[in-house]
């Protein structure tokens, strides 16, 4: 048998028309679970207990009783706050040490930027008993309540999140040229105007782009606030296992949950996908 020669062109399209198969298939298999957790909250508990999905007659029942069932809403509202002031605070945090990182040189500069790498080697279980310890003292010693407060995970998550965020802001910063500072204190600014005149509005990409990381960081984080909360300060990772006890087992209404907690991040993500994608690919140019 002679082997069938291919012209380089035929060649070429059969490969792109194999990777565009490969790639539909890829993303069948990531969707798949996104499907399947639509699909069964808006199906009853006997129909899921059966496994006998009606996707032709869906129902929305889990979604109504879901609110009834546990005190969702004390639970989203939660995760709303403590996840996006967590994520301000340590964009802010970063945007001003990843600057000082990229532009000056001081004594103690590279020691200082593999510390802040280091800490993220640790696994964040070893800091979880300190942590409860410390929260424990103050509020014996000093008075203050950090546990179960929302102020308290605020706190945690900014300081968890912060390292990394100064390394991504620090590789967006370097690949900034410095000529529009320079230019801008030509002009009359001062150092620190033209920083948040002309270097900020610049990185609004590599802002984003932190920004979302840590938001969806904190939003599906559950050692921590399952240590470090009792009632007051529950997030959302908590609030949707309690649809599964000892005695009740509200899957329906588990699925439903999943949906109402996965939409508030798919839309924060798509809305700022442009400036995401922008993000990382400027910060990955020059580290």
């Amino acid at each position: 048998m002679t082997a069938i020669a291919l012209s380089p062109r035929t060649r070429k399209r059969l490969i792109n028309r194999g990777l565009d198969v490969l790639t539909w298939l890829v993303l069948a298999l990531m969707l798949a679970p996104v499907f399947w957790l639509v699909a069964s909250s808006l199906q009853n508990d006997g129909q899921l207990a059966r496994g006998s999905y009606d996707l032709l007659h869906p129902t929305f029942q889990a979604f109504r009783d879901m609110w009834k069932t546990i005190d969702f809403e004390r639970y989203f509202v939660n995760s709303a706050i403590i996840c996006t002031v967590a994520a301000l605070l340590a964009t802010a945090f970063a945007s001003t040490a990843g600057y000082a990182l990229a532009r000056f040189r001081f004594r103690g500069a590279r020691p200082f930027g593999l510390a802040v790498i280091g800490t993220q080697l640790v696994p964040g279980s070893m800091f979880l008993l300190p942590v409860f310890i410390g929260f424990l003292w103050l509020k014996q010693n000093v008075g203050i309540q950090l546990y179960d407060t929302r102020v308290g995970m605020i706190i945690v998550y900014t300081a968890f999140f912060t390292p990394v965020a100064i390394y991504f802001m620090r590789s967006f910063f370097q690949g900034i040229p410095r000529d529009l500072e320079e230019a801008a204190q030509v002009d009359g600014c001062t150092p620190f105007w033209a920083f948040v005149r002309i270097v900020l509005p610049n990185a609004a990409p590599g802002l984003m782009a932190t920004f979302v990381y840590a938001f969806l960081f904190a939003w599906d984080e559950l050692l921590f606030v399952a240590a470090l909360t009792e009632h007051n300060a529950e997030t959302l990772p908590l609030g949707i296992r309690l649809f599964i006890g000892n005695y009740s087992q509200y899957y329906g209404q588990l699925m439903a949950a999943g949906v109402i907690s996965t939409i508030p991040v798919v839309l924060a993500f798509f809305a700022a996908q442009r400036w995401l994608v922008r993000g990382i690919t400027a910060g990955a140019v020059k580290g």
